[in-house]
């Protein structure tokens, strides 16, 4: 699989943590700049995903890319936005991350 491809994917990732954490922060989209950051990491994210989808299978790329979307937003959520989180929901997330890294191993 194209190298290229992968780090696209990882990347239209980031950009989805970007976008929903902007999302949160633009308070239903009633502040400009936040408003506006979430609908760019938005096209971003769908930009670096749609090129992934040129060498990627959709299934895997698509699981993927939200998947990374998860982990990354509950992450900074926690760390950022002081958000709380129980051990019990802590290695649920640890679980979607061996999922990620389990398609990212056995996708050839």
């Amino acid at each position: 699989m194209n190298n290229a491809a992968w780090f696209s994917l990882f990347i239209a990732g980031l950009f989805e943590v970007v976008w929903a954490l902007a999302m949160k922060q633009s308070n239903g989209f009633t502040k400009l700049w936040p408003s506006i950051i979430t609908f760019a990491a938005m096209w971003a994210s769908f930009a670096f995903l749609s090129f992934a989808l040129k060498s990627l299978p959709l299934g895997i790329s698509y699981t993927m890319w939200v998947g990374i979307g998860a982990v990354g937003v509950s992450i900074v959520s926690v760390l950022w936005l002081n958000e709380s989180i129980s051990l019990i929901q802590l290695g649920c997330i640890g679980l979607i991350l061996i999922g990620i890294i389990g398609l990212k191993i056995h996708t050839v």
